[in-house]
């Protein structure tokens, strides 16, 4: 596998699920944080979930451009890895929550 297929599959490998939501699904649009850490989400409809709560709704494919991850026993979410960087979370603005 050449090194420009495997930087792409790897990240998606990482997720333990990824969201199958459709076109009208919702956005994520900013991130809440604490310390650096990312807390919550400010979604398209102008919701602000918990991190637990968004890693539901993109269980449940209510949130496109996302799958799912996990550091030891935390989930949350990650970008689905599609070439472009503007549309990554971690280039979301940080919103109060």
């Amino acid at each position: 596998m050449n090194k420009e297929k495997t930087g792409s599959i790897l990240p998606i490998m990482a997720m333990d699920s990824i969201s199958d939501a459709g076109p009208d699904a919702l956005k994520i649009t900013g991130l809440v944080k604490s310390g650096g850490t990312v807390t919550g989400y400010q979604l398209s409809d102008g919701r602000i979930v918990s991190r637990e709560s968004g890693v539901e709704l993109a269980k449940g494919n209510q949130i496109q451009g996302v799958g799912v991850a996990h550091n030891k026993d935390t989930e949350y979410l990650k970008s689905i890895p599609d070439g472009t960087q503007d549309n990554n979370l971690s280039h979301l603005p940080t919103v109060h929550g």
